[in-house]
């Protein structure tokens, strides 16, 4: 079944209290992420009063820490839909080298959040803590299959407790 109707974000969100450390719990295949990578987080800060600090960070295949270095910006006032990019800075300028970061779904707390585009390529759910109860993931995951998200090939990297630092960057 291919779902025609539009991919939606929420109304509004407040960008100071989705500032912060997120765990990825599960997204879909992207072609430039490790598959096998593990303890994925993202943590979002301010750059200025409107653009987005991203920090993923993870420890890929072989157990090296990594990291990747981002920018978001929301596009409207509802500050719920975002271009990302994860370009060096010198080059962010060029057009269509961002992509689309939907907030599809946010629990009233900020503890749990279903990301994904408006062409379906990407979803991430996302939450404070690297542990979520299943019926909250399956609540959030029938979202986005109710979006027309085909979950199919989803990938739910393990998190075993360790965090990538800045010791181990600079390392």
């Amino acid at each position: 079944m291919t779902d025609t109707s539009a991919v939606t974000a929420i109304t509004s969100i407040n960008l100071s209290q989705y500032l912060g450390k997120w765990y990825e719990l599960c997204r879909l295949p992207i072609k430039y992420e490790d598959e096998t990578a593990t303890d994925i987080t993202a943590n979002y800060s301010l750059n200025d009063s409107v653009k987005v600090r991203v920090d993923n960070r993870c420890f890929d295949k072989h157990g090296k820490p990594s990291r990747a270095i981002g920018e978001a910006t929301p596009v409207d006032d509802a500050r719920s839909r975002l271009k990302v990019t994860f370009l060096p800075k010198y080059i962010r300028w060029i057009p269509f080298t961002s992509g689309d970061y939907w907030v599809l779904k946010l629990d009233p707390e900020y503890k749990v959040s279903l990301v994904g585009s408006p062409d379906r390529q990407y979803l991430w759910l996302l939450a404070r803590s690297p542990d979520l109860a299943q019926d909250t993931r399956e609540r959030y995951l029938a979202e986005a299959k109710r979006q027309g998200f085909d979950l199919t090939n989803l990938i739910v990297p393990r998190h075993t407790g360790r965090e990538v630092t800045d010791d181990m960057l600079a390392g």
